[in-house]
């Protein structure tokens, strides 16, 4: 008899209700396509998938960040959010209202045909450079996102380097680390210090490549996208959400990044954050529908939302050290 690992609902493990901060992050999911496939990604992007933004939401969104002061940092994503409908008029706009912009690269992008002006472009536009690169080894990247990304990914940073990404001020280049997918319930980790990783990553590419960047963020494997489905194939989904519940920490719900932020898919659908994006749960306005960027547009207001809504992917984000778009929330 297969015994299925009972998971506390994430909500019970809060001593108040779960409620949104002022928003000031609106992240814009532009849409599915991509260059790569790689096999821990939540969105479950490729180059097969089709849907990105629409003229109309895309209008929408510009109409946001036009009206909208309160918002002071706008962060794209995909996808390969560089290729997808809209990103270069978001950018511009986002930049011609003092924003923040945060451009999420795969950075093989900028070798496809047709996109190798976007690291001039985000130079000239500073936008920050969120990258990935989920190892600094070659071997583990090229598992995760394919044969030869890590080459092409060195190209690209080093590419960036030149235009002054990671020396100059106004230019950021981050990087974010995934750990591997686990084989077996032996294998279930969170990230590792944030801190020492980026002392790692550093040297290393420094050393070898000549490279330089500013931040590193480490994010923790949520159950969602590919990676729900790879732990489901192993047989590892429920016990990974037991070990993401036994590793809960209390003291990270405050620093949530779903607590000040919009998640916007390329339909207009508003979320609480990128993963409930994925899994379809949409945020909720306080007399209970579903939220989108018309309601928020004829309510004149971004502030519509009290309670975030909660799954038992949560516990990813809340595990250890935490986990969000922006690395670990605790030292």
């Amino acid at each position: 008899m297969v015994q299925t690992t009972r998971i506390t609902p994430f909500a019970r493990k809060l001593d108040a209700p779960f409620r949104k901060h002022t928003i000031n992050v609106l992240q814009v999911n532009l849409g599915k396509r991509c260059n790569l496939a790689c096999t821990h990604c939540h969105v479950e992007a490729s180059p097969k998938r089709t849907e990105e933004l629409s003229p109309q939401t895309c209008e929408q969104l510009l109409e946001i960040i036009r009206r909208f002061p309160q918002i002071d940092t706008v962060d794209l994503t995909g996808g390969a959010p560089e290729m997808l409908y809209g990103f270069k008029a978001i950018v511009r706009e986002a930049r011609r209202h003092g924003k923040n912009v945060i451009v999420r690269s795969n950075l093989t992008i900028y070798f496809e045909p047709g996109y190798e002006d976007i690291p001039e472009f985000c130079q000239q536009h500073q936008t920050q450079i969120v990258a990935s690169l989920p190892c600094y080894l070659q071997d583990n990247v090229d598992k995760m996102r394919g044969a030869g990304v890590y080459d092409a990914s060195i190209d690209a940073l080093q590419w960036l380097n030149r235009l002054g990404y990671g020396k100059d001020p106004q230019l950021i280049l981050d990087l974010v680390y995934n750990p591997q997918l686990p084989k077996t319930a032996d294998d279930f980790s969170l990230p590792p210090s944030q801190e020492k990783l980026t002392q790692d990553y550093k040297q290393f590419l420094q050393e070898k490549f000549g490279i330089v960047f500013n931040n590193l963020y480490t994010i923790a494997n949520l159950p969602v996208g590919r990676t729900k489905e790879y732990l489901k194939r192993q047989d590892l989904h429920q016990s990974y959400l037991a070990f993401l519940e036994d590793n809960f920490n209390a003291s990270t719900v405050e620093y949530l990044m779903c607590r000040n932020e919009l998640s916007v898919d390329y339909l207009g659908n508003v979320y609480d954050c990128d993963f409930h994006q994925m899994e379809g749960l949409p945020a909720k306005s306080k007399t209970g529908e579903p939220v989108t960027l018309q309601m928020l547009l004829e309510a004149n207001r971004l502030d519509v939302i009290d309670e975030i809504q909660t799954a038992a992917y949560c516990y990813g984000c809340t595990a250890g050290c935490g986990s969000s778009c922006g690395g670990a929330l605790l030292e």
